[in-house]
């Protein structure tokens, strides 16, 4: 299902939610990952829905079964495409930073300021192809969401 670069990420990204390294993913592992990214306040109900996803106790087997599962549902590349081309009336394939921050705040499921902290914020635009103006290159980003980083390519 996954090459075995994509393994080692899964690992990595289920040590980092694994708080107390006892090799299963609880409620409590979930609320202080949400904390430490910044948001504090989660509905128990939804950390107990994402804790049903895994129909038992969530190790590393589970966890990489349910990203397969979740990744084989992502939406196609066009219909990412799509949705960032709403905001790119140009059609020079990018969107400014300030602008897409800004829509994250205000628009559809908005993120509250407490949630996008400026140094998570950076953290993801760190990772988002960007030229020095500030304007993501959507197109690169759908390609690297569909498809894995380009790097790896």
């Amino acid at each position: 299902m996954f090459e075995q670069a994509q393994i080692q990420e899964f690992k990595e990204a289920f040590s980092c939610i694994d708080q107390n390294r006892d090799g299963i993913i609880c409620k409590s592992d979930l609320r202080e990952t949400y904390s430490q990214l910044g948001k504090v306040s989660v509905p128990e109900e939804e950390l107990d829905a994402m804790l049903q996803e895994g129909k038992g106790p969530i190790n590393f087997t589970v966890f990489l079964t349910l990203f397969g599962e979740k990744l084989n549902g992502t939406d196609p590349e066009e219909a990412i495409l799509s949705a960032f081309r709403m905001f790119d009336p140009s059609g020079q394939g990018v969107v400014n930073k300030d602008e897409f921050k800004q829509l994250l705040l205000t628009q559809a499921d908005k993120f509250s300021p407490a949630e996008l902290l400026p140094l998570q914020v950076e953290q993801m635009f760190a990772l988002t192809p960007m030229d020095l103006a500030g304007n993501i290159d959507y197109k690169s980003l759908c390609y690297i969401i569909t498809h894995g980083d380009e790097k790896e390519e």
